[in-house]
């Protein structure tokens, strides 16, 4: 199992990487950081920051090809800044095309919708992007995990840190671990 984490060089909710990315390790996966830029990411608890985390590949040097799911951590300056960078949405894309699992939490589904996947999908997130995915096509619920298959490629959300462990549970699940 290979796993991509796709994040902003910037802006992650730290425990939003780290946990799943423990999951996935845990769960005997390989996992690799991907970013937009090259070097490190820089980690954040809210506002404050955090620990930083080595970039392992550029999403212009990453291939769908080569993993098995994606993960995307949340954090509200992380995926505000993937969905507007063409090449992270691009990335994104490529693993619902590959009808491979895509787990997203918090506020991670606004790079969903940027790359309108979210049309007739159900799925959660932090409250306030409720109003994105519904006017984007989705049907959005308040529950701790969402696991959409109404099409090929598994949809996992949840909303927030506090659901983190019925995530990390929902994402190993699904990438068959």
């Amino acid at each position: 199992m290979r796993v991509a984490f796709l994040m902003a060089p910037e802006g992650v909710e730290q425990v939003e990487l780290t946990e799943p990315w423990k999951a996935v390790g845990d769960a005997g996966g390989e996992r690799h950081l991907v970013s937009t830029e090259a070097g490190r990411v820089q980690g954040f608890d809210h506002l404050d920051k955090a620990d930083t985390f080595p970039v392992d590949r550029t999403v212009g040097e990453a291939s769908v090809d080569d993993y098995d799911g994606l993960v995307l951590p949340g954090g509200v300056a992380n995926p505000d800044f993937l969905r507007t960078d063409k090449g992270a949405v691009a990335f994104v894309d490529s693993f619902f095309e590959a009808g491979k699992p895509v787990a997203a939490i918090c506020h991670a589904p606004w790079t969903l919708v940027e790359a309108d996947r979210v049309r007739g999908r159900t799925l959660t997130s932090w409250p306030s992007l409720q109003t994105d995915i519904r006017n984007a096509g989705g049907t959005w619920v308040d529950e701790q995990v969402v696991v959409c298959t109404a099409a090929p490629s598994p949809l996992i959300t949840s909303r927030n840190p506090g659901d983190l462990p019925a995530f990390c549970e929902a994402l190993v699940t699904q990438l068959g671990g």
